[in-house]
């Protein structure tokens, strides 16, 4: 059995599908899961990841662990080893964690990760740059105006598509080789949020204007749904980006054997989102 955190989200969703696919055994876990969140046989779990007396249920009698915390895991000050002890007392001896490349480059501190690699469990880290999802925030502002406000425009990160996220930790999962082991994962080339614009603008058929917004303008945005230190470590991370935040990374091609895809490609299957 394979536990999935974070089921209903844009890389737990198509984790699940894909291990479900695969023939594993899942169970989705999330505070709002419902049958009509997973595919057929798919056990679900309500739970809350930052209230460890949620969690036995959820884990009793499984093997690996899919570990994604999320900001509100933040906001309450969650404890990633309350969840592993968790995790342990219900028989589960593998953790993949979806981490940051921000802990790779310092960007981030390691405090997420710290608690797994210095378990006795074993582990594998998934360390995506952004995804190309976050522009999901855009959607009413496209819909309603045919617009898109965002900061540092020219600036350019690799960003990934969560679905590939999810079958690198799908393929992960399940083979042990990856024990042990840290992976950058990245799109195939760098692009910018005025790049991003003009795809979004090509999969709907339509001018799309983009304006850029000063760092503080962003920053109130961001406050609305992000907690402090991780708004300014994000806007840090978009603005003035370290080298390696700017690289494309191979890991995405090594294991799953093909490039992983484009932005472009993500606006078209996602545009009805926009519309």
């Amino acid at each position: 059995m394979i536990v999935v955190t974070g089921a209903t989200g844009n890389v737990g969703r198509p984790l699940v599908r894909a291990l479900a696919e695969a023939g594993e055994h899942v169970t989705a876990v999330s505070r709002r899961v419902s049958a009509l969140d997973v595919p057929a046989g798919v056990r679900h779990q309500q739970a809350d990841l930052a209230d460890p007396g949620s969690l036995p249920s959820a884990f009793d009698g499984a093997e690996a662990l899919f570990l994604l915390t999320s900001g509100d895991f933040v906001s309450a000050e969650g404890k990633v080893s309350d969840v592993l002890d968790a995790a342990r007392a219900g028989g589960i001896r593998r953790v993949v964690l979806l981490s940051s490349q921000g802990v790779a480059t310092g960007s981030h501190p390691p405090a997420l990760e710290d608690p797994v690699v210095q378990s006795d469990l074993e582990w594998t880290l998934l360390r995506p740059g952004g995804f190309h999802s976050n522009t999901f925030a855009w959607a009413e502002m496209v819909r309603s105006q045919r617009m898109i406000a965002a900061p540092f425009g020219d600036v350019a990160l690799p960003t990934i598509d969560p679905t590939d996220i999810a079958e690198v930790a799908a393929a992960v999962l399940r083979d042990t080789t990856h024990i042990g082991k840290a992976y950058v994962l990245t799109g195939p080339a760098p692009i910018s949020p005025r790049q991003q614009a003009s795809a979004i603008a090509d999969a709907l058929g339509e001018p799309v204007q983009f304006v850029e917004q000063s760092r503080a303008e962003a920053r109130a945005q961001m406050l609305r749904f992000m907690p402090e230190p991780v708004v300014e470590n994000t806007l840090n991370i978009l603005g003035t980006p370290r080298i390696g935040e700017q690289e494309v990374s191979p890991h995405v091609e090594r294991i799953l054997g093909r490039a992983p895809r484009t932005f472009a490609a993500w606006a078209v299957r996602n545009a009805s989102a926009f519309k």
